[in-house]
């Protein structure tokens, strides 16, 4: 059984930095993408960040490239995603999930870790 556990939300000020953290186990994932998303108060859930597990095709969405950054640790089966230079519009609970198939859809979902920027 796949499971998949964010860690690393919390309230921080405009400008500063977190590292989330997602803790993968149950299967192997060495050709999955693994994906950060994040859904605001109100909002859809979007996709923030892509990586594949063992390589690269990382992907960002316009709203964080150049401020996040997406990357993993086959070892410890963990992806992390750290985020610089955050804004109040950052806020919003984060989830990682797991493409196990390579098809673009993401089967496999955290409980979501909530990340608030203050102004």
């Amino acid at each position: 059984q796949v499971q998949l556990v964010e860690s690393g939300g919390g309230l921080v000020q405009a400008g500063g930095s977190l590292r989330l953290s997602c803790a993968a186990s149950g299967r192997t994932f060495s050709r999955s993408y693994m994906g950060w998303f994040r859904q605001p108060p109100g909002k859809e859930r979007v996709i923030v960040a892509r990586i594949y597990w063992s390589g690269g095709n990382i992907y960002y969405s316009d709203s964080v490239k150049g401020r996040f950054t997406i990357s993993r640790d086959n070892a410890k089966n963990t992806v992390y995603l750290q985020m610089n230079s955050l804004k109040p519009e950052d806020t919003a609970v984060y989830y990682c999930a797991a493409d196990l198939n390579n098809n673009g859809v993401y089967e496999h979902w955290g409980q979501g870790t909530q990340v608030t920027v203050s102004s």
